[in-house]
Parts: structure tokens; sequence; C-alpha cells
């Protein structure tokens, strides 16, 4: 017998994108990943750690040097205080961590807060754990939630929070004040906040991250999830970090040594170098992913596009009501795919029930020509079907 909860699960929308774009030989706009390798010095520091290194089991929770600097960073970047020995755990990419956080904190019939449009892993996993989920609908184009809304999804079963910020797909940054609110009825309802902070790295305009667990009372009760792959733009690396207190901790560790229980040790040293050495890049690499975000909104507004507000993360979204197109998301991007060659992801896969159905996500942490390209048989889509 299967499983019921991942019985008939379809597909993800990525792959199903990507694989129409290799099938039209179409620009892939969808998948969130860079068309560049990442950074040359992480990559040979790994490179000489798989030759001259160790290639035997590291450290279940992670080799000393990377969980010191992983504290490192985020003690330089968000001014967190992290203890590397009883603080930090690496896990092989984020979504892992995700799942260790899940299995590990929900018992059954415990209520956990999801906010949509959400990263498709959550449901399978919070089901799986046997949790109930509370879906908060955001709406573009500020993708905030209220009072009114956490009022009616929090209840005395609720067990945890789910926060994606910068969130992916909306590609907004949650103000302070709405971090505020959410941690005030975490205090006040006893409850864990679960934050998936991969993109904590790609922020705009002079932007800072700011994380929910340095918010008064969040300190013992919040998971924080980052993700090396993101921080580099080298996704294939699956190197992820949970950030907890020392009770959560010793449950996401226990979690976790049963569901990989380790991750490639040189991809770990490569990480460590890069964290401690490779200083500039995190200041360099969010300038030129916003140009890339300016060249591509500024093809689009002169394309016909209404393009949202982008903050963060490697996305910008187009609502496609606001340009004139009366297709709906879905079928903007398959026959966007199939007859204009570029690849997109409908809004609507990121939600569970009562879909956004008039925005579409697009990827342009791609080069120059890639864009350019694009925006030309972007425009031609729109004139086609407006």
């Amino acid at each position: 017998m299967v499983h019921p909860v991942f019985d008939n699960l379809p597909t993800t929308i990525f792959e199903r994108m990507s694989g129409l774009a290799r099938q039209h030989g179409a620009i892939n706009l969808g998948q969130g990943f860079p068309d560049d390798q990442g950074p040359l010095p992480v990559r040979e520091a790994a490179a000489r750690a798989l030759i001259e290194g160790s290639n035997q089991y590291p450290p279940m929770r992670g080799p000393p040097e990377l969980r010191a600097a992983v504290a490192g960073h985020y003690g330089r970047t968000q001014d967190l205080q992290l203890d590397p020995d009883t603080e930090v755990t690496v896990t092989s990419g984020a979504t892992e961590a995700l799942a260790a956080a899940f299995l590990s904190l929900i018992a059954p019939g415990d209520e956990v807060v999801l906010f949509q449009p959400l990263y498709d892993a959550y449901l399978p996993l919070v089901r799986r754990a046997g949790g109930v989920p509370k879906l908060v609908r955001l709406s573009p184009p500020h993708w905030r939630f209220t009072r009114a809304m956490l009022e009616a999804a929090f209840s005395d079963k609720t067990r945890m929070v789910v926060l994606n910020s910068p969130l992916n797909p909306a590609a907004v940054v949650a103000p302070e004040e709405d971090l505020a609110l959410l941690a005030e009825f975490c205090v006040r309802h006893d409850v864990i906040a679960v934050c998936d902070e991969v993109w904590e790295a790609v922020v705009f305009d002079g932007a800072r991250h700011r994380p929910l667990i340095g918010f008064p009372g969040m300190r013992e009760r919040t998971v924080k999830i980052g993700s090396a792959g993101k921080l580099f733009g080298m996704t294939g690396w699956k190197v992820g970090f949970l950030i907890a207190a020392p009770r959560l901790t010793r449950a996401l560790a226990a979690a976790h040594q049963f569901l990989t229980f380790t991750t490639p040790p040189n991809l770990q040293a490569g990480v460590a170098w890069g964290l401690e050495h490779h200083r500039a890049w995190f200041d360099d690499m969010p300038a030129s992913l916003q140009r890339s975000r300016d060249r591509l909104t500024a093809g689009l507004r002169a394309a016909g596009y209404v393009v949202l507000d982008s903050q963060g993360t490697y996305f910008l979204n187009v609502d496609l009501a606001a340009s004139g197109i009366a297709v709906d998301d879905v079928t903007f991007c398959e026959r966007c795919v199939a007859e204009f060659e570029v690849a997109a992801i409908p809004v609507s896969a990121f939600f569970a029930e009562d879909p956004v159905r008039n925005v579409v996500r697009l990827c342009f942490a791609k080069s120059d020509a890639t864009l350019d390209e694009a925006v030309g048989r972007l425009g031609a889509a729109r004139t086609a079907l407006a």
C-alpha cells in the first residue's frame, strides 16, 4: 500500500515546466537556478577537499569548521549569537531541514499554520508528520497577512507556523511590523516558528534580512533554515542549515540522523571556506541580481506587462489581468512555452486552495542575452494573447 499523502501526488510544477522547456527548446525562466556555475573559489575549495580531504563519514551534525562558519556568518550578517556546538545542524539541503523539523516537532493532530502561496514540499511533509494544515491566503500585490488573518488561523491546537521570507514565489520580504505581529501570536499561543529563510542573502534595494528568531520571545521557539545552495547560487549542492536553541536542536538532529545522516564532506568543506573567505560575494551577488531584475522588469514593462514589486529571491511576477491578458496563468504558461518558447511558472501552483490565477513567476538569474531574448518572445506572447 502507498501512503495516502504520497499516493498520486503529482510531479512538481518546476519539473513539469522544465520538461516542457527541454521538449520545446525554450528559454527556461521557470525553475529557479542561475545559468552560471557559481563562485569559482568556492568550487575550487570543494574540489581540493574532494582530492585532498577525507571522503568518509563526516560528523552527523556537520563538521565543526562548517558549524562555526555558519554561526560566524549569521553573527556578521544578522547579529545572531549562536553556539555552533549546540545550535547548528547541517543537512542535505533545506528541504531535508524542513522534513527534519516537521517530523521531529509535529505530533499527530497538531495544527500547523501555512501561508499561501507556499513551497510545494510543505503540505505533504506536514501531513506525513500527522499535522493538520491551517492555510492563510495572501494576495497580490503586497502578499501581507493581517491580525485578523492570524486570529482566524491560530487556535489552542496550533503547534507550529511556517514562514517563508523572502517569499517564493511572491518575491516580497516580510516587513518588520508583520514579523513582530507573527512573533506576538507565537508567544501568545506557545507556537514554534519554522522559518524557511533560504533567500535571506538575496534581498535588494539596500534592504537587510531580519530573521524572526531575533524578535522578543522567539529565540527559544524558532527553527531557522538556511541554504548554502541559495547563498552561493549553486542550487545542486544541497547543503542546508538548521538553527535552533539547544532543546529544539536535539530533536532536529535526532530526525536528521535517520533522514540523510550526513552530507558530502567536500561540499561542506567548500561551504565552510566560502562563508569564511569569500565574503565579497555577499555584496556582489545581490547587486548583480538586482541589475538583472531591473533589466527584465524594464523590458517587460516596455512590452506592456504589469510587473509586481520584487524585493528579493531570483524572481519577479507579472499580473496577467492588469497586463490585458485574458487567459489564466496555467493557460498562459502552457501556450508560452509551446508557442513562444519561454518557460514560466503559474503562481496558482503554489496554492492548495482558492488560488490566485492571474500571476506568473519568471526567474531573472540569467545572462543579459538570455533575458533580452526572453523579453522579445514574451512581448510576442502578450500581443498574441491579449
